[in-house]
């Protein structure tokens, strides 16, 4: 018997965009580097490994945004309370839209989603940053 979805990801996808700003890869662009605005990056490592990563952007996998972003949590990082705009991203743009619908939702503003994700950034020729995997802390 299939799985009957009440709301398909496409669907929550859509509902998210119609929510949040969505920048191009123009947009983007013109606000790399600013000291104001963090690029939150929410690819896996081994994404960051294989594809590159945006200079200067801060990785947060999906998994754990949610507690990053609360300030009552035990995980909560400090960057999410510097009043910074924040424009996710992420491969092709679908879990940066619901990233940035759920980052909106908690409260944190201003937060923006980068259509098209990285590889429409890496794809227009922006900069694009080797990203070497962290060796394993030894005992």
């Amino acid at each position: 018997m299939p799985l009957a979805l009440r709301k398909s990801v496409k669907q929550l996808v859509d509902e998210a965009l119609a929510e949040i700003e969505t920048l191009s890869v123009d947009d983007a662009r013109a606000l790399l580097g600013r000291p104001d605005v963090t690029f939150i990056d929410l690819r896996d490592p081994r994404e960051l490994w294989r594809e590159g990563g945006m200079p200067g952007a801060v990785n947060v996998t999906r998994g754990m945004l949610e507690f990053w972003i609360d300030p009552s949590s035990p995980y909560h990082k400090d960057f999410f309370a510097s009043g910074n705009r924040f424009v996710f991203f992420c491969a092709g743009g679908w879990r940066s839209a619901l990233a940035a619908k759920t980052a909106q939702d908690m409260g944190l503003t201003p937060v923006a989603h980068l259509h098209g994700g990285f590889g429409a950034w890496k794809k227009s020729g922006a900069p694009v940053a080797t990203i070497e995997p962290k060796p394993a802390h030894s005992a």
